[in-house]
């Protein structure tokens, strides 16, 4: 079975389901901190792109117009339940972030954790987000890439073998997504495994 398909990615998401949020918590202060750089307001909508079972809600408790979705409906309904749990108003829904179903401009803030590595098409997801993004709203993407200076090493070509397979791409470069789009990149910073991991903040 191809891995970089939304059917692969339901299938091996469903299966991760329950240790799902201890794989993640090494990354909690990472999901934090990025939030912390968009600096959302309260009274601002914000989209969460690939929310998984909504690791990041605990820091959007002061955020009052919230919308999240993810590929696969074990995820979403997990996401529904932390909300409840957080008492936290959010509308979520099972979505194809290839593929948004919101109108245009729709968002102040767009929250994309672990996503862009992870989704069969990037480029196409990130055009997506921009789309239902408000001219002058902002992207946060926390994710895994390669350095976009750096060869891409035979080494790292067979370990992405595995990994692509098990969760998630280690061979894409953000400035081959982001300069699809006409995205202002104005933060980029290493957020973990020696800049493996990065927290990149785009404006429209």
């Amino acid at each position: 079975m191809p891995v970089n398909t939304n059917r692969w990615n339901k299938i091996r998401y469903s299966l991760f389901l329950p240790i799902y949020d201890l794989i993640a918590a090494p990354l909690y202060q990472q999901r934090k901190r990025s939030i912390e750089l968009l600096s959302p307001l309260p009274e601002e909508k914000i989209l969460i792109l690939g929310a998984g079972t909504g690791l990041d809600l605990p820091y959007l408790q002061q955020c009052n117009h919230l919308t999240a979705i993810d590929i696969t409906p074990g995820m979403i309904a997990m996401l529904k339940a932390r909300a409840r749990r957080l008492h936290i108003s959010v509308d979520a829904a099972v979505m194809d972030g290839q593929q948004l179903r919101f109108p245009d401009e729709s968002f102040d803030c767009i929250i994309m954790h672990l996503i862009i590595a992870v989704i069969p098409d990037p480029v196409r997801c990130i055009r997506e987000a921009e789309r239902v993004l408000k001219p002058g709203g902002r992207i946060i993407i926390f994710d895994k890439f390669l350095p976009d200076a750096a060869q891409l090493s035979t080494r790292r070509k067979i370990v992405n073998f595995f990994t692509n397979f098990m969760f998630s791409d280690i061979t894409r470069r953000s400035a081959d997504i982001i300069n699809k789009t006409g995205l202002k990149k104005t933060d980029d910073v290493s957020a973990a495994l020696g800049g493996m991991f990065r927290i990149i903040r785009l404006e429209k």
